[in-house]
């Protein structure tokens, strides 16, 4: 796919971190970005940045989707590439006992469906409404849309504590086969990244000591991930026309210790 100011973009959780930077990215390519993020403050800060549109929104309300699709196509127009980094994590043993009090425990069942919602649901939410846009663009160079997905090493490699975690990003591992299948015929592409340890501002909060220790865990480069290497794998998904289908993982060659 040509990236230029034809194509409009739709980048989810594009306020901070993967999503900005790839937000940016497109957009320095001359493509219209609109940005979904629940952050409206600094969403609306970087959508002025890029001269591109900001819409609120919370990927698990039906409503709300619909309604920052429906803005961003009258800012834009359809949308021929979906970046989905809109996620989150928790971290919470499936069972265990309370060191202070004894009491033993279980991982709260709204707990964990709250991160299916967000990393699972979502995703799939915003892909399947994107791709039902796309069916109705004119093909170029026979292809309509290329839809890029945010899972993580855990998909693979998840430690202690990561059960909701893994699960949801191990859903959107095992959905992009299927889905990219599902539009193949319609000229739709769909990839999926798994990052490793990433520089995103929720590693920011973390003391300097731990920052360099997971930096000195990775193998090759010895740093943690930067939002912009995920940014050129993503725009490779999407201009690459023989990349479909694939989960890839961006982590420097770690693997996960379990905890």
């Amino acid at each position: 796919m040509k990236l230029d100011s034809s194509v409009a973009a739709v980048i989810t959780g594009g306020a901070s971190g993967l999503g900005e930077a790839t937000a940016r990215a497109l957009a320095a390519q001359g493509v219209k970005v609109a940005i979904f993020d629940m952050n409206e403050q600094k969403g609306e800060a970087v959508a002025k940045e890029i001269g591109g549109v900001f819409c609120k929104v919370n990927v698990t309300s039906e409503e709300e989707v619909d309604a920052a699709f429906a803005k961003a196509r009258e800012a834009h127009g359809q949308e021929r590439i979906l970046v989905n980094c809109a996620g989150t994590g928790n971290a919470i043993k499936t069972a265990g006992r309370d060191k202070q009090t004894g009491e033993t425990k279980h991982f709260p069942l709204d707990a964990f469906n709250w991160i299916i919602q967000i990393n699972l649901v979502g995703t799939f939410r915003c892909i399947a409404k994107s791709a039902k846009g796309m069916l109705d663009l004119e093909p170029v160079d026979g292809e309509r849309g290329a839809i890029v997905n945010t899972a993580s090493v855990a998909a693979e490699d998840g430690q202690m504590g990561q059960a909701a975690y893994s699960a949801s990003k191990g859903g959107v591992v095992g959905m992009t086969l299927p889905i990219a299948r599902d539009l193949a015929g319609d000229g739709i592409r769909v990839n999926t990244i798994l990052p490793g340890i990433f520089n995103t501002p929720l590693m920011n909060a973390a003391p300097p000591q731990v920052k360099e220790a997971l930096a000195a865990s990775v193998p090759f480069p010895k740093r943690l991930g930067n939002a912009e290497d995920y940014a050129s794998l993503a725009l490779q998904m999407i201009t690459n026309p023989y990349f479909n289908g694939e989960d890839v993982r961006l982590d420097g060659a770690i693997r996960m210790a379990p905890r």
